[in-house]
């Protein structure tokens, strides 16, 4: 994979996109001040029993939340524009489309944060009434989990506003789980299917990484071709993780993205915390060619997972702080890709759609520069010209290489 690096469109097409024209350009107006380092923080708690699993975002805590912005300006944190900017998604929107996501607990905020998030950036509603949103229980019933967390609150949070940034008009259905183990996030899982979804985002994974059982529960996905699965490779730096390490999802690693003035306008390099690795249980997928993992190797893609480098979310619930809120992690680069898959057309029935960035790598952008650990140097750890651990084949340039072979 050679990444080509596409044109920019021009300014005066961006500025035509429905919905982003009044919200100007992004610089890094929420880095650091000069002298100090950003910090950030998980939001969700690691839970020691090894069968269940944490939610993969990070918050930004070097910035304070913001309870209110003006109409029309720019909260901290990267917005729709400037992501779609950054991957060359300004010619797509997505309608009719439908993204499914699976969190845990329950989000009793989620419409109305929804609301504000797409209202500041002047993006169509998003509403249960006029059917783009939709929140059920992992049984596919409207009764919400009797449980609350505030972390998973945040991530539901950040997972409809990436959604909305990437592909502003997509339907979202988010599938609560009644709490946070596997089990029951895979019941989710298994219902956003049954409910009819051909993308599903899943921005969580195990705290213990990867464990000799895990091959039994791959069935949830290879029981369903047709089917784009994304999960977040994690945030623990170089090693792997379940079920990110399943040859029949699409494990997304994570960048970090910045403005520079250059053909493309950004530049990304592998983020420092992103997981990436040989798998140590999992069998290599056919389209994987790597030489140095006999194992599935995470991961596929990439995209912004670096919560210097984050993305505006809107959240009230909890106490990960409310408001305006700068958020990252693996997450982050997960619901974006899989808006992304949804923007690309549903997968070709009987394929497995994490094989299709390998089939056309062209179609993304090369990521040659950073290292998320020590592996020797190699590849595993270290982005390099083609394919590699922490970025995958790379992070996309339009959708192309998202797209199913039918197309």
């Amino acid at each position: 994979m050679h990444g080509a690096r596409p044109i920019r469109s021009l300014l005066a097409t961006v500025l035509t996109v429905v919905g982003l024209a009044a919200i100007p350009p992004t610089t890094p107006a929420f880095a650091a001040p000069a002298g100090s380092q950003p910090s950030d923080q998980g939001v969700c708690t690691q839970p020691v029993a090894p069968d269940q699993t944490a939610c993969l975002a990070t918050i930004r805590t070097d910035v304070p939340p913001m309870s209110s912005v003006p109409p029309n300006a720019k909260p901290p944190g990267y917005g729709p524009r400037d992501i779609r900017s950054a991957y060359d998604l300004s010619d797509r929107h997505g309608g009719g489309r439908t993204v499914a996501i699976t969190v845990a607990f329950h989000n009793p905020n989620l419409e109305s944060d929804l609301a504000v998030y797409r209202r500041q950036f002047n993006l169509r509603p998003c509403t249960k009434a006029n059917g783009c949103l939709r929140q059920i229980n992992q049984r596919g019933g409207l009764t919400p989990p009797s449980g609350t967390n505030s972390g998973w609150a945040l991530e539901s949070a950040l997972d409809v506003d990436a959604v909305s940034a990437a592909c502003p008009d997509c339907r979202i259905l988010v599938v609560e789980s009644d709490d946070n183990f596997l089990s029951n996030l895979l019941t989710a899982v298994d219902q956003a299917v049954t409910q009819g979804a051909k993308v599903v985002s899943n921005s969580w994974g195990l705290t213990v990484g990867e464990t000799p059982s895990e091959t039994l529960f791959d069935h949830h996905f290879s029981d369903h071709p047709g089917v784009a699965f994304t999960f977040a490779a994690g945030n623990g730096g170089y090693g792997t993780t379940y079920p990110a390490a399943s040859p029949y999802v699409t494990s997304v690693g994570g960048t970090s993205l910045n403005r520079a003035r250059n053909r493309r306008g950004w530049t990304e390099s592998a983020w420092s915390r992103t997981g990436s690795g040989c798998s140590l249980y999992e069998p290599k997928p056919p389209f994987q060619h790597d030489p140095l993992c006999a194992n599935r190797t995470m991961n596929d893609v990439s995209a912004v997972a670096d919560p210097a480098t984050g993305l505006a979310v809107y959240n009230t619930f909890g106490s990960s702080g409310r408001g305006w809120q700068i958020v990252g992690g693996t997450s982050l680069s997960n619901v974006l890709v899989a808006a992304m898959y949804a923007l690309a057309g549903n997968p070709t029935p009987g394929t497995y759609p994490n094989s299709y960035p390998y089939a056309r790598p062209y179609a993304f952008n090369d990521i040659t520069t950073g290292s998320n650990g020590t592996c020797g140097g190699t590849y595993l750890c270290t982005a390099a010209p083609g394919y590699d651990g922490p970025t995958g084949v790379g992070t996309p340039h339009g959708v192309a290489g998202l797209r199913g072979w039918a197309w």
